[in-house]
């Protein structure tokens, strides 16, 4: 269930525990907080002073004489644990610790920040923080924090951010220069308590918020996160996120390739992109994708129509609809006519899209408006103007830009590349008063990214389903912790789950392996059994194409031997006999255990082309067939299976899956699966167990 956040984000009255005019950071917050517009009791404890702010000062919360709302603490963080704990008994419903030197600090820090935590979970109090450098309600005047330089404005952008100066120095700041306004700010701090899921999860059910802005560091519980931010893109509140940590890699080490090919980055793009939570590059990205989502309903499609100044900038922007998949269908004839015969517009020949309208088209704007939108090809529009956004041409052109939004109820996106130094004219400038009723925009990529997630937001989020990140343990206790499996142990294992492997026998001796040979039938292939050796044909652990009984038993003895010299001290159960199988396309299933999401599922290009190829898809496990059917589409063997074929890998899929959120397994990797005639013949299997 969604927590109560209400007395913590529109609390009716609030005590300041620590409040003190001698000290910088709560007496901005003070001061803050009444200057800004809250008009409830306000009630300052400090047991140093008989008053502050022309208040009566209280020695303890007990001492105030009303139960509030919410205690804001900033006080030595050994007190601060004794002020929220006395806050609970009182009945208290939240408290916000500005405290520093908790978990971030040192030991002790981290004790007391487990005491906060469970505080909160044996009484119920609401728990923002520690460290945290404060949160804001903009409707209600709610403004508590040192760092907010100026009267908000109230507006329809939530954020929620694990960095707090980012939050109200940076994010808050550069919105505020561009008149994009928000509703809400939330610091998470430490997160001792509450956690970014549980105020995403709050805000998404405000109708007055129109998309959430989030920035991301790290998430003890992602999938939760996941979880609601998908419930909120579905229930009609877009998602938006800056993740940090591209760079990172997979805490664990990996032996499959499963593992090498999802690092932890790479999960986190496929959990959000599945959630239907759009992830953008940095802060200017959130803020104007954020203010393009809350200004407009997404487009029908992903048609756009670009009209420029500049046939330069046209070619650029081009060059980013593509990058960002937006589509840029050509003209209408008839439309295309009526701009070539348009008076006034230097047009010649054809006009493709983007439309080159030159800077004499800034003159009729209206005009060419009226015509585009007229076509029925397009269901979203960029205007490009490459001139100076601060003269009296300018002025002209953004009131035309003004009634132009007007006429349409497709959204009409605005990049402005000119000058921007004021000239001669009062300010605001022209292009500052046009951003006052349309989403405007300076850089030609950031406007068609923010284009392209308007756009996104039309698509809903696949049912995400959220297992347990603790999988159970193995049924019977035979399959040891902690290890790769043998080949016996594999094939046992995904049996348990209807995935059959290739008919296979493990032989321990020359002549056992000339006889399983032809019994099998040439050719046949060969592979050490031996849990020491994960990848056996880096080691001489691997023979192909055997065609007699003396080939396969001068295979077994080159087997046992180059793995014995190469791999010292490896434990050999035998070796593997099975069908050569040529026939067919290669695919790779695996999943891996990511250490934050859990189990991870993975399908596209096996055999030899695994890591030539950027061609796969990754979902978090368990998925169903629905979901698996769309993984097959977003890589290329969509296009090089057949139906039959489609089908029964995803099928195989789904059996991967649901294996993995049963049994503690670490990596498992079915590389390659042979895929031939609707049937999928597992070939190899490398399974590690937790």
């Amino acid at each position: 269930m969604a927590a109560d956040l209400e007395p913590l984000l529109d609390p009716a009255s609030i005590a300041v525990v620590g409040a003190s005019p001698d000290s910088w950071y709560s007496s901005r917050l003070m001061t803050n907080l009444l200057d800004y517009g809250f008009d409830g009791p306000v009630y300052p404890v400090n047991p140093g002073r008989e008053e502050a702010w022309g208040r009566t000062c209280y020695d303890g919360i007990e001492d105030v004489p009303e139960v509030v709302d919410l205690v804001v603490v900033s006080v030595p963080r050994e007190a601060a644990v004794d002020v929220v704990r006395s806050a609970a008994d009182l009945g208290i419903p939240s408290a916000l610790v500005i405290t520093a030197g908790f978990a971030e600090a040192d030991d002790r820090g981290r004790e007391l920040q487990a005491d906060l935590a469970e505080i909160a979970a044996n009484t119920g109090i609401r728990v923002a923080g520690p460290n945290c450098i404060g949160l804001a309600n903009m409707r209600s005047g709610t403004v508590l924090t040192s760092t907010c330089s100026r009267q908000p404005t109230p507006g329809n952008i939530a954020l929620v951010s694990q960095s707090g100066a980012l939050a109200f120095t940076t994010f808050y700041e550069r919105a505020t220069d561009e008149d994009i306004h928000f509703s809400h700010i939330v610091s998470t701090g430490n997160e001792a308590d509450l956690g970014l899921a549980d105020y995403v999860d709050y805000l998404a059910a405000d109708p007055k918020v129109d998309v959430i802005c989030t920035y991301i560091e790290g998430v003890d519980d992602p999938r939760r996160f996941v979880r609601v931010a998908a419930e909120a893109v579905r229930a009609g509140t877009p998602v938006l996120t800056v993740k940090v940590g591209r760079s990172a890699t997979a805490e664990a080490a990996t032996l499959s390739h499963t593992g090498s090919l999802t690092g932890d980055d790479e999960v986190w793009d496929a959990a959000l992109e599945s959630a239907g939570v759009e992830r953008v590059s940095d802060i200017p990205d959130l803020i104007s994708s954020a203010s393009a989502v809350s200004a407009y309903e997404p487009p029908a499609s992903d048609r756009v129509c670009v009209l420029s100044t500049s046939g330069g900038l046209a070619s650029l922007l081009a060059d980013f609809a593509s990058m960002h998949d937006l589509v840029l269908p050509a003209l209408a004839p008839e439309t295309e006519q009526a701009l070539i015969d348009m008076e006034g517009l230097l047009t010649f020949g054809e006009l493709p899209n983007p439309v080159d309208i030159r800077g004499y088209g800034a003159e009729v704007l209206p005009e060419i408006a009226d015509v585009v939108f007229a076509d029925d090809n397009f269901d979203a529009y960029l205007l490009a103007i490459g001139l100076s956004g601060v003269d009296d041409r300018a002025a002209r052109v953004a009131a035309d830009i003004e009634t132009i939004v007007q006429r349409t109820d497709a959204p009409v996106f605005v990049l402005w590349t000119g000058r921007k130094e004021p000239g001669d004219l009062p300010d605001p400038q022209p292009f500052e008063r046009l951003r006052e009723h349309v989403p405007l925009f300076y850089d030609p990529e950031r406007c068609v990214e923010a284009l392209a997630t308007l756009a996104a937001a039309r698509e809903k989020p696949e049912d995400v389903t959220v297992p347990s990140t603790r999988p159970g343990q193995l049924d019977d206790g035979s399959y040891p912790a902690d290890s790769v499996l043998t080949w016996t142990e594999a094939t046992g294992l995904l049996e348990t789950a209807g995935i059959s492997p290739v008919e296979s026998t493990v032989v321990t001796d020359p002549e056992s392996a000339a006889e399983t040979a032809a019994a099998i039938g040439f050719p046949v292939v060969m592979k050490v059994d031996s849990r020491d050796v994960p990848h056996r044909k880096e080691v001489g652990g691997l023979v192909l194409d055997i065609t007699s009984p003396d080939a396969a038993a001068s295979a077994y003895a080159t087997i046992t031997d180059q793995v014995a010299t190469t791999v010292h001290g490896a434990s050999i159960n035998g070796v593997v006999v099975q069908p050569a199988i040529d026939e067919g396309v290669e695919v790779l299933l695996g999943t891996r255990n990511d250490p934050g999401f859990g189990p991870v599922v993975t399908v596209g290009s096996g055999g030899t082309l695994v890591e030539q190829f950027d061609d796969r898809s990754m979902r978090l496990a368990p998925i169903d067939r629905a979901q698996a059917e769309a993984m097959l589409a977003e890589t290329t063997l969509a296009t090089r299976l057949t139906e039959a074929e489609r089908s029964a890998v995803a099928d195989l899929l789904v059996r991967v899956s649901d294996l993995v959120t049963s049994h503690p397994i670490d990596e498992l990797d079915l590389n390659p699966v042979i895929v031939s005639e609707g049937d999928c013949a597992v070939v190899d299997a490398l399974i590690r167990t937790r």
